[in-house]
């Protein structure tokens, strides 16, 4: 019998959670996808010191401060981006800072400077997906991003508002992280669980009835896992994006592997709903977990950023 990660791939485009080109490149995912912390673990490992120092050397070059370390983490973002591409058939994820994620402008500007320098290295943008808090400013962006056929992945997602102001975005893709709503729901006291009650569980199941019972045509990524019950209890989710120590868990695994997601049997949806701003942060308000982990989330990217500039500074000097 084929493994359990073969059989989730006849039904789930599976992507690769992760900044380790050799991962990648053992792997074989369709897509990848990276985010601050993912990068500065890569770049603190020597087999990629070739692009750290090339990205260095370039950096001198544009003279010192501030702009010049952050124009070196951009470069080696699209550095390690590029080298993804030339491995996987599909899309390569590049997040925009996290710092810039309660500014819709400067997240744009970011957004369209990324897609410039991947094209300079002949990298097209349709083989490029922008990567997004999912902020009311970051949802914004996205919707002026899509609207220039620049195609975002909504990242630090926690809750079906959120699922739903990337679908009046019409974003390429969202991310609801599983893993991390159930943490905060085991913080809080809850379960014990199992995956088919897994609040990250079922809330991507609802968010994926509510796209395919009102037509949108959003793919759903499921992200952040903790085990492999998890990903197995959202097989035939349009995409999940898994890291290499789950992937080769579930690469080892026999047995049958049941399809769990439909789009021809989606079930039962939410009510439908309409946002505009203050409805969708009075919804946000409301949920104390989506509130608190997308939080977090832009904190913890945010600390793995500074850490990244405080790196690059270094070698810089």
């Amino acid at each position: 019998m084929s493994s359990k990660l073969d059989q989730l791939r006849e039904m789930t485009t599976v992507v690769a959670d992760t900044g380790d080109i050799e991962a990648v490149r053992r792997l074989k995912p369709v897509d990848c996808t990276t985010n601050p912390t993912l990068l500065f673990k890569a770049v603190e490992t020597p087999a990629y010191a070739h692009l750290v120092e090339e990205a260095i050397g370039w950096g001198r070059k544009q003279g010192g401060g501030e702009k010049a370390v952050q124009a070196v983490c951009d470069r080696l973002a699209v550095s390690f981006g590029t080298e993804l591409t030339k491995i996987v058939p599909g899309r390569v994820s590049t997040e925009v800072d996290a710092d810039l994620s309660f500014d819709g402008k400067a997240t744009i500007d970011k957004a369209r400077a990324i897609i410039a320098a991947y094209k300079e290295r002949g990298v097209e943008k349709e083989r490029i997906l922008i990567k997004i808090a999912s902020t009311w400013e970051g949802l914004q962006a996205a919707k002026v991003l899509q609207g220039e056929g620049i195609d975002c992945n909504l990242t630090l997602l926690f809750a079906l508002p959120q699922a739903v102001a990337a679908a009046d975005a019409r974003a390429f893709l969202i991310s609801p992280f599983v893993g991390r709503i159930l943490d905060w729901h085991v913080k809080a006291g809850g379960g014990p669980y199992t995956a088919e009650t897994d609040p990250g569980v079922v809330s991507v199941r609802s968010i994926y009835a509510y796209y395919k019972t009102y037509g949108i045509d959003t793919v759903v990524m499921g992200a952040s896992f903790r085990n492999t019950g998890e990903i197995e209890a959202l097989a035939g989710c349009d995409r999940l994006t898994i890291g290499p120590g789950l992937l080769d868990e579930l690469a080892a695994a026999t047995g049958t592997l049941p399809r769990q997601l439909d789009p021809e049997a989606p079930g039962k949806a939410p009510a439908k709903l309409s946002l505009d701003e203050k409805a969708f942060r009075f919804a946000m308000n409301e949920d104390a977990m989506a509130t608190e982990k997308l939080a977090e989330g832009i904190r913890g990217f945010v600390k793995d950023l500074r850490s990244l500039r405080k790196l690059v500074t270094e070698k810089l000097a």
